[in-house]
């Protein structure tokens, strides 16, 4: 299934559950998801193995111009944005001209609307590189994705391309020292045959672990929200999240809900 794409560069606004009036960045192919991970839950669909789609990466150029022709609309119309969020088709700190582009961004913010937050949505999957580290240090609210509390949950869940562990995941967010917000989603059911289950007693108690460690500024928690690629899995109720989430409040970690 190609799942549900988003077919611009900049898109929206959306009214996010999470991040209010959301004007969004994708700086991946338009017709295609393009990603490190593979995550059965993905809304985008399955990842493809190529690595650039019928009209390719959109480069700094384009994107500045893009956004600085939304952002110059919405002035003139009255309307605007809570949040300038990069997201889209995969992950967004694989583009090659990331960390400029996120000043460019952060300079259009300043200029149009100064009280817009810069929101980065990641797999954490790019930490390694300097540049995307410190760009993400540079923004408003710098969230990454971390869905598992044992390294077989997480081969389970997000398929990483590659030799990626959850134990390096997790040593790269605590090098933030809380300048992030974790999402996390929860779900159960099976891929391939296999049971796909994270939100189990050892399940959640492995991922406190972990977010002991990264002591993020807050939680994210959510369920699966569209049709995911991935048919033989299940949407956990806010009941069920809510009394996870109650188990990271009471480790001192602030936490919330998206139902």
């Amino acid at each position: 299934m190609s799942g549900f794409l988003f077919h611009e560069t900049v898109f929206g606004p959306v009214m996010s559950r999470r991040l209010g009036v959301s004007l969004g960045i994708n700086l991946l192919p338009v017709d295609y998801k393009y990603c490190t991970f593979n995550c059965i839950y993905c809304e985008c669909g399955w990842t493809h193995g190529k690595t650039s789609g019928s009209k390719g990466l959109p480069d700094r150029k384009e994107v500045s111009s893009k956004l600085e022709a939304k952002l110059k609309s919405m002035k003139n119309s009255g309307q605007a944005p809570d949040a300038i969020t990069f997201a889209g088709n995969g992950e967004p700190t694989i583009h090659p001209q990331f960390p400029a582009i996120i000043q460019d961004t952060v300079k259009l913010r300043n200029e149009y609307f100064p009280e817009a937050r810069i929101t980065v949505l990641s797999n954490a999957s790019m930490l390694h590189r300097k540049d995307v580290f410190d760009a993400l240090e540079s923004i408003d609210d710098n969230i990454q994705k971390l869905d598992a509390g044992s390294e077989e949950m997480f081969q389970r869940i997000n398929q990483p391309a590659g030799k990626l562990k959850l134990e390096k995941i997790v040593e790269q967010l605590s090098l933030f020292k809380s300048k992030l917000i974790v999402q996390s989603l929860f779900l159960r059911g099976s891929h391939n045959g296999t049971p796909v289950d994270n939100t189990t007693d050892d399940e959640v108690n492995k991922w406190i672990g972990h977010l002991k460690t990264i002591n993020p500024a807050y939680v994210m928690i959510y369920p699966i929200d569209r049709a995911t690629p991935e048919q033989d899995i299940e949407k956990i109720s806010f009941e069920e999240l809510s009394a996870i989430a109650k188990k990271v409040n009471g480790e001192g970690i602030n936490t919330k809900v998206f139902g």
